[in-house]
């Protein structure tokens, strides 16, 4: 129990420590947790061996989690229209790098069945860090971003026939060292195992992993809802819990039991509920377990690596790992290229599948149990899978300083659409908040050229005879196209928020008297807005939360002018609390790291109590005639407007 609890206090330490600070250095949260596991095991020798080997068994269970909440956010409709990216993206990568990697180990004279079993190990990449990296820095929703998760789903159900496919390519039985270093053959009976599958012929094999998958789908569709109820009637919030986790952890040992991948399962299972009227439970109670087991994950990763393997021969291990990155980005580019993705998306692509993945280390140790991979083979392979995902972030890294260069050059390759239109009013953005403003502005007689960069979304604006245009918002020769030296007006309502600000920086260099109409993320989005130039600033829920908090009030007694009045009061409040802060508000510099911010932040919030009640006691002297409009600026609840700084001077 004692060493249990040390082991814990370890990991969980070495988390704390390590993580933060990768973070706060801008090398993402997965490299910090590698760093840690290398930290704590090779090189200060707390955690390692058996131990190590042991616990990440369960912290690849971090991975189901995050394929489950995958599947949730998937709409069984969306994975059909995806089915081409699932086999053009993926089919092609899997094809091509097996058969590159695969005569690459030829040529360093391996047998053509070990060759093969190396390629197939190799091609898969890493779910777990592309897709924690693409969540972080908020690329999923990118052609690049979606492209790549169409490989890595693809690469997760291949992971099946891949398992299957490997013991056609054993060279030899299988055999198993005893502890004085001979060597022992495995008996036919000394492996056991709990399979549904095991001894049935291929027809009976078939069968039962098909009433599997039926199985997980029927049993979402009616049997999940039905215990959902049951358990909400109880009004136990920890059931809901332990409902989630059951379902998991039910369909992957379901999974395993027909020889089929638990994160594969898991998938399914997500994207069967996704319409669930439960689903936002689900999420909400999966995710502190996801992001724990995930951390806990990377650190295995990087406790077992074997550093005395990698000394005796550091450079050819460095240098197969090289080799087989780039290999791999070679084959990701040429794919990126024919499915025409351009530019910073075709960077992302390559760059972030690259790697090896977490699966490799399932099938390197599948084979050494199959006498697939001698033990000399199998130690160099594991090096190179866990180094490839150690060099991830930083790929992702180059990733930043080459798509820094293209959108500061003007270099991002061709694929947009021609722009022969001007307008006063551009538009660069059309989701969800962008299709009001648009239909808006429309309604009101003024024309706006829309500029976006998801195809998807612009073929959908033009089926409803919505002029727009494709490409990348943030392209300078397009901005130019779209008149951007001449306009009046720039609505920015990209997703990146980095994206946002670059956008507007630049609109307002090249034509200072533009108004720019921003919409940020959150309050330090604000901020960075405000610095690049935005003239005015919308935070994406702050309207409709005001609107809600309204309701809120007039539910609880109030009149609806003394409702609309607090609401106004309030708005103004914020604003100007908005203005306070940002002129405090350091670039690159944490708010809790920022003395000046801290204290006028507490200032401000102290005053807010003292500013409400004084509106009240003035309500309560004036008429409460419900037809007397409220004296607030009631224009300004469309956002935040920054125009001017305190003071009075126009933001320039």
């Amino acid at each position: 129990m004692e060493e249990t609890l040390l082991q814990a206090t370890i990991y969980l330490g070495a988390m704390l420590i390590a993580v933060p600070i990768s973070v706060r250095f801008g090398l993402g949260s997965v490299l910090g947790y590698l760093l840690a596991g290398i930290a704590i095991g090779p090189v200060l020798g707390l955690v390692g061996g058996s131990e190590t080997e042991h616990l990440q068994h369960y912290a690849e269970f971090g991975v189901v989690l995050m394929l489950f909440l995958i599947g949730l956010e998937l709409d069984p409709r969306a994975l059909w229209e995806m089915r081409k990216r699932l086999l053009g993206l993926g089919g092609s990568q899997i094809a091509l790098s097996i058969l590159v990697l695969a005569g690459g180990a030829a040529l360093l004279n391996l047998a053509t069945p070990l060759a093969f079993a190396i390629g197939i190990t190799l091609a898969l990449s890493s779910t777990a860090i592309v897709l924690t990296t693409l969540t972080e820095k908020d690329l999923m929703r990118t052609p690049g971003g979606r492209g790549a998760f169409s490989v890595l789903l693809t690469q997760d159900i291949a992971v099946i026939p891949a398992l299957a496919f490997l013991p056609l390519l054993a060279t030899a039985s299988a055999v198993r060292f005893n502890e004085d270093g001979s060597i022992a053959r495995l008996a036919e009976d000394d492996h056991h195992s709990m399979s549904l599958v095991e001894g049935l012929p291929a027809w009976g094999v078939t069968l039962v992993t098909l009433a599997a998958v039926v199985g997980v789908i029927l049993a979402g569709r009616y049997l999940s809802p039905l215990i959902f109820r049951i358990i909400h009637a109880t009004r136990l919030r920890e059931l809901f819990t332990v409902a989630a986790l059951v379902i998991v952890v039910g369909i992957a040992v379901l999974m395993l039991l027909v020889g089929l991948s638990p994160a594969l399962g898991a998938f399914l299972a997500g994207v069967v509920l996704a319409n669930s009227e439960f689903k936002h439970e689900l999420e909400a109670d999966i995710e502190p377990f996801k992001g724990l087991l995930l951390g806990l994950f990377f650190i295995t990763v990087g406790a077992g690596i074997n550093f005395g393997t990698f000394f005796s021969m550091p450079f050819l291990i460095l240098g197969l790992t090289i080799a087989v990155m780039a290999l791999k980005g070679l084959i990701l580019y040429a794919i990126a290229r024919v499915s025409r993705l351009h530019g910073r998306d075709r960077w992302l692509f390559t760059l972030s599948l690259a790697q090896a993945g977490e699966f490799g280390f399932v099938l390197v140790a599948f084979g050494v149990q199959q006498a697939v991979f001698p033990d000399r083979i199998a130690e160099i392979l594991l090096l190179i899978v866990a180094l490839s995902m150690l060099f991830t972030p930083l790929s992702f890294i180059l990733y930043e300083k080459i798509s820094a260069r293209l959108n500061e050059g003007g270099e991002d390759a061709p694929g947009h659409d021609e722009i022969d239109d001007e307008a006063p009013i551009i538009i660069a953005g059309i989701g969800r908040f962008g299709q009001v403003v648009n239909r808006m502005v429309r309604a009101a007689g003024f024309k706006a050229v829309v500029l976006d960069s998801n195809l998807e979304t612009i073929r959908l604006m033009r089926r409803f005879g919505l002029k727009s245009f494709f490409g990348d918002p943030t392209r300078p020769e397009l901005l130019k196209a779209a008149g951007i030296n001449t306009a009046k007006v720039l609505v920015v309502a990209v997703d990146g928020k980095a994206s946002a600000v670059s956008l507007v920086r630049y609109a307002k260099r090249h034509n200072p008297d533009i108004s720019v109409v921003a919409r940020a993320h959150d309050q330090l989005h604000v901020y960075e807005l405000y610095e690049a130039g935005a003239d005015h600033i919308v935070r994406e829920i702050f309207d409709s939360a005001l609107r809600a908090g309204r309701y809120v009030l007039e539910d609880m007694g109030l009149s609806d002018y003394e409702a609309h009045e607090t609401e106004i009061a309030f708005y103004r409040h914020d604003r100007h609390n908005l203005r306070e802060l940002a002129e405090v508000w350091k670039p690159g510099v944490p708010v809790t790291e920022n003395k000046a911010y801290m204290t006028r932040a507490r200032e401000l919030t102290d005053n807010l109590e003292s500013a409400m009640a004084q509106v009240f006691s003035e309500m309560g002297d004036e008429s409460a005639d419900p037809t007397v409009r409220a004296s607030g600026d009631v224009s300004a609840l469309s956002g935040v407007d920054m125009a001017r700084r305190p003071g009075g001077t126009k933001r320039r």
